[in-house]
């Protein structure tokens, strides 16, 4: 079984070491103490939080459409030409880049610190917003 450590584990969820180890002192995340005394955390458990930490985007929040895998996220930066725009979005640890037309850019009214949906199927990524 994969062994991390409080910084690892950390690293992994996006949040301080001692966010990690308020989980652990919570019970949140089981630990153990390595041969060295240090905590160490199962990868399992890890992934176990990271699920319940993702806030996926609510059902029904973006039109129906095939596009399964979506994360809500800030707008950090819109670079627009005449015909192509690139949005960029963190979506909690994750940062996500979409190109898109600048039509699209403009229709949606996406600028820095609009809230927007990233819908992530296989190489695309398809922006969306909530009406």
């Amino acid at each position: 079984m994969t062994q991390l450590r409080i910084s690892e584990a950390a690293e992994l969820l996006g949040v301080s070491d001692d966010t990690v180890r308020r989980m652990v002192d919570s019970g949140r995340l089981p630990a153990t103490k390595d041969d060295a005394g240090r905590y160490a955390v199962a990868g399992a458990d890890v992934a176990a939080v990271a699920t319940e930490l993702a806030h996926p985007a609510p059902v029904g929040s973006v039109t129906d459409e095939s596009a399964r895998n979506r994360m809500r996220g800030l707008v950090t930066r819109v670079l627009k030409d005449t015909v192509m725009a690139q949005v960029e979005l963190q979506c909690g640890p994750f940062r996500i880049v979409s190109l898109m037309s600048r039509e699209a850019v403009d229709e949606l009214a996406l600028e820095v610190g609009s809230v927007a949906v990233a819908s992530i199927k296989s190489t695309n990524v398809v922006i969306g917003v909530s009406k």
